[in-house]
C-alpha cells in the first residue's frame, strides 16, 4: 500500500483520524454535526438546511450524533464528516488508501452505503474496512486475548484466540459512556436539565473528567463519604463554569459504579465484569487460562480512575485467579493505533478493495 494511508475510526462519541505511521491519531474530535437554515433556503424543511461540524454556539439545540449506539442513524451527517477529513488530509498526501474501523454491530447495508461513498464520492484509490474490537488487540500487540472495550455508546466484550474472534463469546451492552452523561445531566440540573445547553455540557463533562471515579466497593465507599463532615473533602466541592460552587453527592462522584452496578442506576445488565466472566466461560476450557491471562482494557471509559483495578478485583475474587488485565496510555485511541498497524501488513493485502474492483462489482 501507499506510505501514508488514512485511518478513520468513526465512533458514537467521537471520530479520531489521522496518516499511518503515527503513534497517535492527529485530529480528534466530537462525531457532532449541526443543521442550520441556508440563505437561499432558510426553511425548516430537511431539503433547505446545510449540515456543518460540531456545535453552531449560536443555534446549539441543532447539533445532534449521526451515529448512536455504535449504529449510523444520519449517513448525510457521516459522509460529511467522512468528507471533511479526508480532504484535509489530502491537502499533504494525494491519492491516499483508506481505512475504516466497523463497529460490530453494524448492518450488512453499512458496508455497501460506506463503499460507495469512499468510491463515488471521494475517489479514493482503495479501502480496508476493519473490525474494531480486533484492531483493538493488534494495537496492545496481541492475537490471543479478551477485548473490554467500554466507549460513549457501547460496551463489548469479544474474545480471540490467534487473531480469529470466537463468535459464542462476543457481549455487546447498550449502556455506556453517554448514560453516564445522561445520570449526571439529570443529578446535576433536576427538571432543568437539557442536552444542548452549553452551560451544563460543560459542566457534566468536566465532573466526569476531574470528579469521577470507580470505587472498590460502593457500600463502603459510600459509606465513608457520607461519615465526612460536610465541606471536608475538597474533591467534592467543584466550581461550575460561571464561577459558582456546587458540591457534589458521593454518587454523583461515584456515578461510573455503573459499568459494574447497572441496576442501581436502573440500566440492563449484565455488568461490564460479568460479561467478561460470561464471554471467557464460553469458550472451551482449555483455552481459559491464556484468554484470562491477556484481557486488554480499551475505550476511554476504561481511563477512570479505580476503572481497571476493579475489573481486575472482580475477574479473580470467584472465579480466575491469575488473570491479568492489560492497559496503554493509548487506550482510549487503541482501535485507531490497531487499524494504522494493519494498514501496512502484507497479511491483510487480500482484504483491500480498489476502486477497479468496486467498478467491476457494480457491473456484476
Amino acid at each position: 500500500m501507499a506510505t501514508r494511508t488514512i485511518i478513520i475510526d468513526h465512533g458514537s462519541g467521537f471520530l479520531k483520524a489521522g496518516l499511518s505511521g503515527w503513534n497517535e491519531p492527529q485530529m480528534v474530535f466530537p462525531s457532532i454535526v449541526n443543521y442550520l437554515p441556508c440563505r437561499e433556503n432558510p426553511g425548516p424543511s430537511y431539503a433547505r438546511r446545510r449540515v456543518s461540524l460540531g456545535i453552531d454556539f449560536c443555534r446549539p439545540d441543532t447539533f445532534s450524533y449521526p451515529i448512536e449506539r455504535g449504529r449510523i442513524l444520519n449517513w448525510e451527517g457521516v459522509e460529511h464528516i467522512w468528507s471533511f477529513v479526508v480532504e484535509k488530509h489530502r491537502q499533504e498526501h494525494e491519492d491516499s488508501p483508506v481505512v475504516i474501523t466497523e463497529s460490530p454491530v453494524r448492518e450488512p447495508m453499512d458496508r455497501r452505503k460506506t463503499l460507495e461513498i469512499m468510491f463515488e464520492l471521494l475517489d479514493v484509490p482503495s479501502i480496508l474496512l476493519a473490525d474494531q474490537m480486533e484492531m483493538s488487540l493488534y494495537a496492545s500487540g496481541l492475537l490471543t486475548g479478551v477485548v473490554v472495550d467500554s466507549g460513549y455508546g457501547l460496551s463489548r466484550v469479544q474474545p480471540f484466540h490467534l487473531g480469529r474472534a470466537l463468535p459464542s463469546g462476543a457481549k455487546t451492552l447498550e449502556f455506556a459512556g453517554q448514560d453516564l452523561s445522561a445520570y449526571l445531566f439529570k443529578s446535576l440540573f433536576k427538571d432543568d436539565c437539557d442536552r444542548h445547553n452549553l452551560f451544563q455540557i460543560e459542566t457534566v463533562t468536566s465532573t466526569q473528567v476531574n470528579r469521577c471515579y470507580v470505587p472498590q466497593n460502593l457500600a463502603e465507599a459510600l459509606d465513608f463519604c457520607q461519615s465526612l463532615p460536610s465541606g471536608s473533602d475538597e474533591n467534592n466541592t467543584y466550581q461550575l463554569p460561571d464561577g459558582s460552587t456546587v458540591e457534589l453527592t458521593p454518587v454523583q462522584r461515584l456515578a461510573p459504579e455503573m459499568f459494574f452496578s447497572p441496576q442501581v442506576f436502573d440500566l440492563p445488565g449484565p455488568s461490564i465484569s460479568q460479561a467478561l466472566v460470561e464471554s471467557v466461560k464460553t469458550c472451551e476450557a482449555s483455552m481459559h487460562p491464556l484468554l484470562v491471562s491477556h484481557v486488554v482494557a480499551c475505550g476511554g471509559n476504561t481511563l477512570y480512575p479505580g476503572f481497571t483495578k476493579r475489573l481486575y478485583k472482580e475477574l479473580t475474587s470467584d472465579h480466575f485467579s491469575k488473570a491479568m488485565i492489560w492497559v496503554g496510555s493509548n487506550r482510549s485511541f487503541s482501535v485507531w493505533l490497531g487499524a494504522s498497524v494493519v494498514a501496512h501488513l502484507s497479511t491483510y493485502k487480500s482484504e483491500w478493495m480498489t476502486k477497479g474492483e468496486y467498478d467491476e462489482s457494480l457491473r456484476l
